[in-house]
Formats: C-alpha cells, structure tokens, sequence
C-alpha cells in the first residue's frame, strides 16, 4: 500500500509574519509618534504675524514690546475689539496701537477702536482705513531707505533718522498737521493728526518697528518715544475672530470642540483596523486535487473544442506563443524580449528573411484545417532550425 504523499504546510508562522512586519510597525508608531509631539507643539508657539508683540522672528515687534515694558510701561496684546476695549481702562493714560494687515475690521469697528485711546498709532493702515480714520490722509506709495527727521515730533527729534521702508502718505486738508520723514515730493512716512478724541499718528515705516530692524540708526528711539508716553499701551492686532458674520452658522460651527479630535481618532481606528485585519498571513496549504487530469488529455480536449468552433486562429495563436517563448531561449533572449526582438534573432541564427519568419510567428492566418497543420509544422521546423544552429557541432 502506498503511502500518502506528506503535503507540505506553506503558511507562515507568526514569527516570520511578526519579522516581515517590524518595519512597517516601526513606521507606524514613529509617524503616530512625530504627528502626537506636532499637535502637542502647535499650540505652544506664539503667533508669527508681522509686528506682532508676542513674536520673535525678524518681522515681529517682541523686541520694542520688551523694552517698553522694562522702561515700565504696561503692554497689553489685544486680537479682538472685545479685548482691546477690556483693555483700555483710561484713555487719556492709554496709546493704541493699532495693525490691521488684513483688514478684518469694518468702518465701525474701525471708528470705535480708534476712540477707546487718547493717543492712536495706526500702523501701514489701507484706503478704508485712512478713510475712517481722516479723508485728508492720502496714500502716496512706497518708500525706501533711511530718511532724516524735518520736523518738531518728539519721537522724530529724538530718532534723527529712522528705517522708512514701508509706506508713505500725504496730508491734504488745510487743518493743522505734522508731517515728518519726507521722502521727496510730499511723501512723508509719518503723520500726526488732531482728532475728535485725541491724536491719531499714522506710521507707514514699518520697518522701523521690527525686530529686523528697530536696532538700526534712530529706530529704536523713535519706537520707543512714539508708544511710550502713556503709562498703558494696548497692542491691538486683529484677527478673523472680529469678522462679523450675516450667514447663518454651519453645521461646523455649531458642533462642539470635541468633535474634530473625536472624529480624526476614529479614522485613525479604522485605518489601524484595516492594516491589522487586511494583513497577509501567506499562502493556503496545498491540497491534492481529488482527480488528476493528464496534460495530452487536456491538450486533446482544448483542441477538440477549438475544432468544434472553428478557432483555427486562436489555436495557431496558443502554438506560436509556446514557440515564441521557446526560440527565444534558444536565442539567449530574455523573458520580457518583444515577438520583434524573437524574430530579428531567430532571422539571424537561422539565415531566413525575416519576413518569413515573421509570417510563421506573426502574420499568417490559417484559412482552413490544411493551413492550420503546415503553419505548425512551419512553427516546429523554424524552431528545430533554431536549436540546430545554437546546438554546437
């Protein structure tokens, strides 16, 4: 009695699993890893805006708001109307400064913050804000360069020259007015006004007030003299948070905070999920076919039903393939070579033209069962003549 053929288990134990799978888990944790530490830093910078009191980098002001502190005066960083107008306990001890870049405010908003102080240092302010602020404060371009003080302002006369790469304005109404750091043509970088609440000093330099550049020639001086003569400075720079809104609040906005973070450990889940539960564990073990079937027999079935449908070409197709692949290993070629590639060096071992050999791998069409069988034979004596000539003697 013949003993079963032993059948040879080909899935992988978890071991080699576990082994193929520690890069994949170990980049896996380090990208939870370096997302984790990126979410957690996020909220420990201080805002990046430009003149900003709270940022360090060379376009924020940290520097001037930590000198004016240390000279003892008290700053405050306001981002919202709400805040600035908290902020502000005596005008007539308090100088604003105001920067509004992207133009977050409306002309009302505008109007009240520029009343909450005495003193208001409006900074690089846009058409709608001079508007707001005096019709006779034109904009009149772009200034460069360091420019001397001509005129009687404090902080201009302390400063001598001061950084005016920024903006310059002009004053064209016939009340009283202070023009300095002219530029040529009437382009000055400062202008102070008198307003119904106070006075209103317009600041197009801003380069002046920096960290880049508040070291340079007068600017410090300047800085320091034009937002330190009031015991109480509040920095007012503001955001989206002062938009005002007439539409109607999306389904975003009425959500609760935690639904964000909620929703993005979910999808996380899932996709943990699908790699653990979509992993591979390697082929299924082989099992024996309950009747084997021999290789002639299946050929003479295949042949019987491409001669019942009258598949003479598909049948030529399925002999010139296994010819095709046979020359060209007899010709050295490799798997991925072209049926051109085959044919120009069979054509070469052989001598034939490779128009014939091209019309045996290729090009013929069996029109009837004759042609059928000398296409074949042409296919066994094309190879036969191959072996011959890669055959030594």
């Amino acid at each position: 009695m013949t003993a079963a053929p032993t059948q040879r288990v080909l899935t992988t134990s978890p071991t080699v699993v576990l082994r193929r799978s520690v890069f994949w888990i170990a980049a896996t944790v380090f990208a939870l890893v370096v997302a984790i530490v990126g979410i957690l830093l996020s909220g420990s910078f201080s805002p990046s805006d430009p003149l900003d009191s709270q940022n360090p980098a060379p376009g924020g002001a940290k520097a001037l708001a930590e000198v004016l502190r240390q000279q003892g005066v008290d700053v405050t960083a306001t981002a919202t109307l709400d805040e600035t107008r908290d902020a502000v306990d005596d005008a007539a001890a308090t100088t604003l400064f105001f920067y509004d870049p992207s133009g977050y405010l409306d002309t009302g908003q505008r109007t009240e913050a520029f009343g909450l102080a005495e003193r208001v240092v409006v900074v690089d302010p846009d058409f709608s804000t001079l508007l707001d602020l005096s019709p006779d404060i034109a904009q009149a371009g772009q200034v460069e360069g360091t420019v001397a003080a001509d005129c009687a302002l404090p902080a201009a006369d302390n400063a001598g020259s001061i950084t005016v790469d920024g903006f310059g304005y002009r004053y064209t109404g016939a009340g009283d007015a202070v023009e300095c750091f002219d530029s040529g043509d009437g382009v000055h970088s400062v202008v102070q006004i008198e307003t119904a609440t106070g006075r209103a000093t317009v600041v197009g330099a801003t380069a002046a007030l920096s960290n880049e550049s508040i070291g340079s020639v007068g600017n410090a001086a300047f800085a320091l003299t034009l937002l330190g003569e009031s015991p109480d400075l509040v920095w007012y720079i503001p955001t989206a948070a002062d938009l005002v809104s007439e539409t109607t609040p999306t389904l975003g906005e009425l959500s609760p905070a935690w639904v964000i973070p909620l929703t993005s450990l979910l999808l996380l889940t899932a996709i943990a999920a699908g790699i653990w539960r979509g992993r591979r564990f390697g082929p299924l073990v082989i099992e024996n076919l309950p009747v084997t079937v021999r290789a002639n027999e299946t050929m003479q079935g295949r042949a019987r039903l491409y001669e019942r449908s009258s598949a003479r070409l598909r049948a030529l197709d399925s002999l010139r393939i296994g010819a095709v692949e046979r020359i060209g290993r007899l010709c050295g070629l490799p798997r991925a070579a072209t049926v051109d590639e085959v044919i120009a060096a069979a054509s070469a071992l052989t001598g034939l033209r490779q128009t014939d050999v091209r019309r045996t791998l290729l090009d013929a069409v069996p029109a009837s069962d004759r042609d059928l069988v000398r296409l074949s034979d042409d296919l066994l004596t094309l190879e036969r003549a191959v072996a011959a000539s890669v055959t030594p003697t």
